[in-house]
């Protein structure tokens, strides 16, 4: 229970819905247990002597109003309780995402995506179930067990106690078998996470596997995956499949003794008949009840187990936090980095940044370059925060980067990763999604200086072209030029480019670069590049490798010194002849 603890806040939200919903319950359920005892003063009046206050055809007609009434009530309690599980779910859903939203890359790289779809579509759709159809389940049973025992008792309360005999047995039972299904509805949701990951996988990797053939190898791996998950809803269909006859088993034991007990009685003079059929109907009320009772559990346990992994994400906590007391600062592009260390997972067995220390004036373009592993793009990560950063490690403008609020930070940052990702939408609003209101002109002038105008105005749409998932309908030069655009228009004090040429050929690249040369202005700029041709023109060229620089200084300083950078620069010019021959 204590995993449902969270869900008080969200029922109290709706609160006035479940007190309307219980309002309406009360009512049918009021109805439903007029009818037998409606039954009841029928059949006594047929023994009575003389004339009867009321003719059988009197009480034929209330008990017909009692079930219509009945029948419309139960649609309004229906409907106002199922009403409010789904707003529940709706305001659980949307808290969800606004968590997503605060969490940083170390966390989604930890989580696989598909489980976290699984969370947002499945566990929650247990939690609403629960909260929905299982609430009002349980203040029906409630109701229904209450007032129909209090109606039974008054009756015979002898007869009533011989009814409820089997009941502690069958309580102790279904408990024990509850805690089973806690945790076989845990492994259930863990199996279905893994299932719709792979799915998820899988078809974001569809051209990989036709490529290689591996269709019938992923169709064995998904079927192993989907037999487990298989068997473990076949183990928790056996556990609900025993509960049941047993909740049905005390029911029918219940009533074998009353009939025989209640039977002696009327036969006796002890009990009437009307009291006898009158305590039979409450009785029978109460056998479907009874066997809800196991699909309540169910839901329950089902609800706990989604609720607890609901809980992990709504609990996680982002690395990369908002300082506590932000400093103003206007940001103009001045960077310090001072004994940088930096590891993944805070393993420092294998740190991907090793004692970096580095000025970055205003204005001042910077180059990085390095063998793959060497550390370049976990260093530019860490400048819009990324990744946690220790404190005073890195500077912008004289203030510690963990005191500038992340908004502020990011937003002075114009940052196009090595991976270049495309919303579903149209080219344009692609483009625009760097800046929030962007003109039609400031997307256009974007697009022309990232190199990209020309390819649009070759499709049929234009910039209305819509780019598919992921942006898969681009190559991927087209993709990394519409990402360059993107991060463009936002204007930023510091532009990032972690080698996002690398799609395209070294003519295009060169056209690009002499199209930004005039963009750059006063702006902070930092080129990670393989290709050397990119950081030519720049102020200050690091090579670094194993996390470490290795050589600093301007392109005719590193070929003087005739260390890793001249050697990089005689193996492109070779390339470049051999290519060219």
């Amino acid at each position: 229970m204590s995993e449902l603890s969270r869900l008080y806040r969200y029922v109290a939200t709706c609160r006035g819905a479940y007190f309307t919903g219980l309002f309406w319950l009360f009512g049918t359920n009021g109805f439903a247990l007029l009818i037998p005892w409606l039954l009841k003063l029928a059949i006594d009046s047929l023994g009575k002597q003389g004339t009867p206050m009321h003719s059988p055809a009197w009480y034929a007609l209330l008990i017909m109003v009692s079930a219509l009434l009945q029948g419309v009530i139960r649609i309004f309690s229906r409907t106002t309780l199922l009403h409010a599980g789904r707003r529940i779910e709706y305001m659980i859903r949307e808290d969800l995402y606004a968590k997503l939203l605060t969490l940083d890359l170390p966390y989604f790289s930890r989580e696989r995506t598909g489980d976290i779809m699984s969370r947002f579509a499945n566990d929650l759709t247990n939690v609403r179930m629960l909260l929905g159809f299982g609430m009002l389940n349980v203040i029906n049973t409630a109701i229904v067990y209450v007032a129909a025992l209090s109606l039974m008792g008054h009756i015979s309360i002898h007869l009533t106690l011989c009814a409820i005999i089997p009941f502690p047995l069958t309580i102790l039972i279904v408990k024990r078998m509850s805690a089973s299904m806690f945790r076989r509805s845990q492994i259930i949701q863990e199996e279905l996470s893994r299932l719709t990951s792979k799915v998820e996988e899988n078809v974001s990797a569809a051209m990989v596997i036709k490529s290689y053939c591996r269709e019938d190898a992923e169709t064995g791996s998904f079927a192993k995956i989907s037999s487990s998950y298989l068997e473990s809803n076949m183990g928790m269909a056996r556990i609900r499949g025993a509960m049941i006859p047993i909740m049905a088993a005390s029911g029918a034991m219940g009533t074998l003794i009353v009939l025989f007990v209640g039977g002696s009685r009327v036969i006796s003079g002890e009990l009437t008949l009307g009291d006898f059929v009158a305590f039979n109907g409450y009785l029978a009320m109460l056998v479907w009840p009874t066997l809800m009772l196991a699909w309540i559990l169910n839901l329950l346990q089902r609800g706990a187990a989604s609720m607890s992994r609901l809980n992990e994400v709504l609990e996680a906590k982002a690395t990369v936090r908002e300082p506590a007391q932000p400093a103003p600062v206007t940001i103009n592009g001045n960077i310090e980095i001072r004994d940088l260390s930096f590891s993944y997972n805070d393993n420092p067995l294998s740190p991907a940044l090793s004692h970096i220390s580095l000025h970055i004036s205003k204005g001042m373009r910077l180059g990085i370059v390095g063998p793959i592993g060497s550390g370049k793009s976990s260093l530019v990560r860490l400048l819009p925060r990324l990744y946690p950063v220790a404190d005073g490690k890195i500077f912008i403008d004289g203030t510690d980067i963990n005191q500038i609020p992340l908004k502020q930070l990011r937003e002075a940052i114009g940052f196009i990763p090595q991976e270049s990702f495309l919303f579903s939408r149209t080219i344009g609003a692609n483009i625009a999604y760097g800046k929030e209101g962007a003109t039609r002109e400031e997307i256009e002038n974007s697009a022309r200086l990232a190199g990209i105008a020309p390819d649009i105005l070759r499709f049929p749409d234009s910039y209305e072209t819509l780019v598919g998932e992921r942006g898969v309908t681009l190559s991927g030069g087209q993709k990394q030029r519409t990402a360059i655009a993107r991060a463009l228009l936002k204007n930023p004090a510091i532009l990032i480019l972690d080698d996002p040429l690398s799609a395209v050929d070294a003519r295009t690249e060169e056209e690009i670069l002499a199209n930004l040369a005039d963009y750059y202005g006063e702006r902070t700029v930092i080129i990670v590049s393989h290709r050397l041709s990119a950081l030519r023109k720049c102020n200050l060229i690091l090579v670094m490798d194993e996390g470490r620089i290795v050589e600093q200084g301007n392109h005719g300083e590193l070929l003087a010194l005739q260390g890793r950078y001249a050697a990089i620069h005689r193996e492109q010019l070779l390339r470049m002849e051999i290519e060219g021959y």
